[in-house]
């Protein structure tokens, strides 16, 4: 028993020197601007960083401290068994005149190999399960989001508390003349967030327990920002939940940490941590472009204005497959321009829509788009159908054309 408790008492040492080493894991109060300057401002990994990204919560800060606590231990544990090794063999070798014991086994090493090395495990074992028991607790959440993986995108939805209602699709935001495409080199300087930024990101208020519901509609994905401890797998037909609770404002980013298919490496995310009074102005100003987003799908829109609104949901949504002239990627993505779909009866290019297609022509199957509102997918459709030398017969979707057929 004294033994345990020495190795405790040592354990917890370990965990309090190592505790103090990350300079920048202050407390709550510590201000954001000094948070930011230790992260490089980014909000995500660093030039030359060795360890983990800076503990943006609680949870993530015991992880950073188990962390340094268990590399001490290890450290300790390989100076102590080579350092014996070493010192055996130098002093006790043969052309020193020493001979080989002809010693049998000892009870009390015995023992003493199996009991301390058991003791030194459960002294590990202790904080960690602490920790991973935090990690589970999603009680008691002040605002619940859902997380739904597509490929290759995020599709966000505020379930409960102040926001609620909010919904919103979060896709790469970086230009693809940055990246280029297979065989075409980029055509522009990559940016300071290459493939780490997003055009709609995550907002929530800081010092506010936020729990992530994860799923997905197509393969599995994964949820991970590092600053938080937190990487949850998103499962299609399965839900799965994670919290965290920043203790600083600013932009933290992270990535699907799933391999998910050929754009795997283009679904960010990036969560904005704000004041309380800063969240609720977002919230008044994101609903309010949701009002104005949510069209009657009963109106009927003329070709100019479907045509209009139909680039800009094919900017955001299609164009990093299909490209922004049509022509898709050979071997990979279908082409738009000339496509027997696009100039064929638009019904079919409405059920393609809504419930995705399976080609065994391409390794990139088509997706269901239903995320989408109804004057979003007429709008699109008739872009694509009027755009580049596509010429169909029927050159114009309705909103309620949408409707009736996501109703069938």
């Amino acid at each position: 028993m004294k033994l345990a408790k020495r190795l405790q008492a040592l354990m917890l040492g370990l965990a309090a020197v190592s505790a103090g080493i990350p300079a920048w894991a202050e407390p709550a109060t510590t201000a954001a601007g000094t948070y930011r300057a230790a992260t490089g401002g980014t909000g995500g990994p660093v030039p030359h960083q060795l360890n983990l990204q800076p503990p943006s919560t609680a949870i993530a800060t015991e992880v950073y401290d188990l962390h340094n606590l268990m590399m001490i231990i290890c450290l300790v544990i390989f100076v102590a068994v080579f350092g014996v090794m070493f010192y055996s063999i130098l002093k006790h070798r043969k052309s020193l005149g020493h001979k080989a014991a002809t010693f049998h086994e000892s009870t009390a090493v015995e023992i003493a190999w199996t009991v301390v090395p058991f003791l030194i495990v459960i002294g590990m074992a202790l904080p960690a399960t602490r920790t991973v028991v935090g990690m589970k607790d999603t009680s008691n959440a002040d605002i619940t989001i859902k997380a739904t993986g597509m490929q290759w995108k995020w599709g966000y939805d505020y379930l409960k508390g102040e926001g609620e209602g909010i919904s919103f699709v979060s896709n790469l935001s970086t230009p693809r003349a940055q990246i280029g495409a297979p065989g075409v080199a980029p055509t522009e300087a990559r940016g300071e967030n290459y493939l780490m930024e997003v055009d709609n990101e995550v907002v929530v208020p800081v010092n506010k327990k936020i729990r992530i519901v994860t799923t997905a509609n197509d393969v599995i994905h994964a949820w991970m920002i590092p600053a938080f401890a937190v990487k949850q797998d998103a499962i299609p037909g399965f839900v799965r939940d994670a919290w965290f609770k920043s203790q600083h404002t600013g932009v933290f980013r992270g990535n699907c940490a799933e391999l998910c298919g050929k754009e795997h490496a283009f679904m960010p995310i990036v969560v904005r941590v704000v004041t309380a009074e800063e969240y609720t102005a977002w919230v008044e100003g994101k609903k309010k472009e949701m009002a104005a987003l949510a069209d009657d799908p009963n109106k009927t829109w003329t070709i100019d204005e479907l045509k209009t609104k139909g680039e800009k949901v094919y900017t955001a949504n299609c164009a990093v497959c299909h490209q922004a002239s049509g022509k898709g990627v050979p071997g990979a993505f279908a082409a738009l321009d000339g496509s027997a779909i696009v100039n064929g009866a638009k019904a079919e290019q409405i059920h393609v829509l809504l419930n995705g297609q399976k080609s065994g022509k391409f390794p990139s199957e088509m997706p269901a788009w239903k995320q989408l509102s109804d004057t979003d997918i007429a709008a699109v459709i008739t872009y694509t159908r009027n755009n580049w030398s596509n010429k169909p017969a029927e050159n114009i979707v309705q909103p309620a054309e949408v409707v009736a057929a996501r109703n069938k």
